[in-house]
C-alpha cells in the first residue's frame, strides 16, 4: 500500500511538471532564472561538502537510510564532484568551492596512470580539464597528458576502438566490448593531440568515432549500448545492452552519450559526418513518442511507460547540454528546435520533483535519475553526473545569454 501511494504521488508530481512544461514551451529562460538555479546549486553543495569524508567522492544519495553513496578515485564517476565544484567556482568566484575541488583533485590524480579503464575522460577531463582551464597550471597539463596516454593504451587497431571493459575469456560473453558511453572519453584525446602536437591521439579518437558510427546505430538512429568485436578479424560479434531494457532498446542515457559525443567530435574536427550523426540522434530523441511533455525521459525510451516507470534526470541533463552546443552548428530552424528543447529540459529539471528542496538529499541538486535498473542499482535517486551535466547546461545557457561562446576551452 505504501509503495502504491508513493507511485500515485509521484505520478501526480510528474503530471504537474508536464503541465508546467507545456506552458514553458517557446519561452527563453531569463538570466535571473539561470543565476538563481546556480546559486541554489551552490547552496546545496555547501551542504554536501562537509559530509564527504576524506578519501572519497560522493556518487549518490540513499533515500532509504539517509546516507551518501561514496566511491573511491578509481570509480568512473569520481571526476564529476570536483568538476561540478569547478563549474560553480567559475560562476561564483567562491574560494571555498575551489579549495574543495582542489582537495579532491589531489586524491584523483593517481588515476592518470590507470590503464584498466576507458573512463579516464570522465574521471580526468571533467575535473582536471576544468582546473586547467581556470588556473592554467602546468601540473594539470601533465595529468591530462599522462591520462590520455593511459587511455590510448586501450586502443585495438584491428577492432578500431578503445576497449571499454576488460573481460575474462573463461566467463564473459564478450571478447572486446565497446559501449556508446566511450564516445565521451574521446574529448581528452582530442585535447591531448592539440596540446602536444602528437597526432596519434587524434587518429585513435577519430577511428573510434568512425567505427562506432558504423556499428553502433540502427536505421532509426538509435544506439545499441554494447558492441562486441572480434580482436582477430575486427568484425562485430554481438550487439547487446547492459543497462537498457533489452538488446534492441534505446537506453535513454546511451542516446544522450551518443548525442553529446558526436556533437563534441564535430566541434573538435569540423567533420560533417559527426555533425550529421549528432543531428540524427537529436531528432530521434526529440521525436520519440515515449518522450514526455517535460522532456525528461524515462530510463529507456523503447519501453511503454507506466505511472511508476523511473525517469532519468541525468539523461535529460546530458541531452540539454549537448543540444545547446549543437544548436550553434546548425541552420536557423534547427537551432530554434534544439534551443527550445534544451530550455524545456533545463526548466523541467529546475522544478519539483526533479530539483531537490534546500537541505534535502544530502546536498545533491537533482533527484529522479536512474543509474542501472537491470542491476537494481541507483534507481530513482540523485546521481553525481546528473548534477554535473545540469550545472554544465546552466553554465552554457548563461554564456549563450551573455553572447559568449558556450564552450570554454582548456589551454592548448
Amino acid at each position: 500500500m505504501k509503495n502504491s501511494m508513493f507511485s500515485l504521488i509521484l505520478a501526480i508530481f510528474f503530471c504537474s511538471v508536464d503541465s508546467l512544461a507545456q506552458e514553458q514551451v517557446g519561452q527563453r529562460l531569463s538570466e535571473t532564472f539561470v543565476r538563481q538555479k546556480l546559486d541554489d546549486a551552490i547552496q546545496q553543495y555547501r551542504i554536501l561538502i562537509p559530509q564527504v569524508p576524506d578519501g572519497f567522492f560522493p556518487s549518490t544519495y540513499r533515500k532509504d537510510d539517509d546516507s551518501l553513496g561514496l566511491v573511491e578515485s578509481k570509480s568512473w564517476v569520481s571526476g564529476f564532484y570536483p568538476g561540478t565544484l569547478l563549474y560553480l567556482y567559475e560562476y561564483s568566484g567562491n574560494d571555498d568551492l575551489l579549495a574543495e575541488a582542489t582537495k579532491r583533485l589531489n586524491l584523483l590524480e593517481k588515476e592518470k596512470n590507470n590503464t584498466g579503464t576507458h573512463d579516464l575522460g570522465f574521471m580526468l577531463y571533467c575535473s582536471f580539464g576544468h582546473a586547467l582551464r581556470l588556473t592554467g597550471s602546468p601540473d594539470y597539463e601533465r595529468v591530462l597528458l599522462t591520462g590520455a596516454e593511459s587511455l590510448a593504451s586501450r586502443y585495438h587497431p584491428k577492432a578500431g576502438c578503445i576497449r571499454s571493459w576488460d573481460t575474462n575469456a573463461a566467463t564473459d560473453q564478450w571478447q572486446f566490448p565497446v559501449i556508446i558511453d566511450n564516445m565521451m572519453n574521446l574529448e581528452m584525446l582530442n585535447w591531448a593531440s592539440r596540446f602536444s602536437g602528437n597526432q596519434t591521439y587524434q587518429v585513435i579518437s577519430e577511428r573510434h568515432a568512425n567505427t562506432t558510427l558504423e556499428n553502433h546505430f540502427r536505421e532509426d538512429n538509435s544506439s545499441y549500448h554494447v558492441i562486441d568485436y572480434d580482436t582477430l578479424s575486427g568484425k562485430v560479434r554481438h550487439k547487446h545492452t547492459h543497462q537498457g531494457a533489452h538488446h534492441e532498446s534505446a537506453w535513454a542515457r546511451g542516446q544522450a552519450w551518443g548525442l553529446y559525443g558526436y556533437t563534441m567530435m564535430y566541434r573538435d574536427t569540423q567533420k560533417e559526418s559527426y555533425r550529421q550523426q549528432a543531428k540524427k540522434i537529436a531528432d530521434f530523441i526529440l521525436n520519440h513518442p515515449n518522450l514526455p511533455a517535460d522532456k525528461v525521459p524515462y530510463w529507456d525510451l523503447s519501453i511503454a511507460p507506466e505511472a511508476n516507470t523511473p525517469r532519468d534526470a541525468s539523461a535529460a541533463a546530458i541531452t540539454a547540454s549537448a543540444l545547446l552546443e549543437l544548436s550553434g552548428y546548425v541552420a536557423e530552424q534547427e537551432k530554434e528546435t534544439y534551443e527550445k528543447a534544451a530550455e524545456q529540459m533545463i526548466f523541467s529539471l529546475s522544478q519539483t520533483p526533479y530539483s531537490v528542496e534546500t537541505g534535502a538529499c544530502g546536498g545533491f541538486i537533482l533527484d529522479h535519475s536512474t543509474g542501472h535498473l537491470p542491476a537494481n542499482r541507483e534507481i530513482d535517486v540523485p546521481l553525481s553526473y546528473a548534477d554535473y551535466y545540469y550545472v554544465e547546461a546552466l553554465t552554457r545557457y548563461l554564456r549563450m545569454l551573455q553572447g559568449k561562446p558556450i564552450i570554454a576551452y582548456p589551454k592548448y
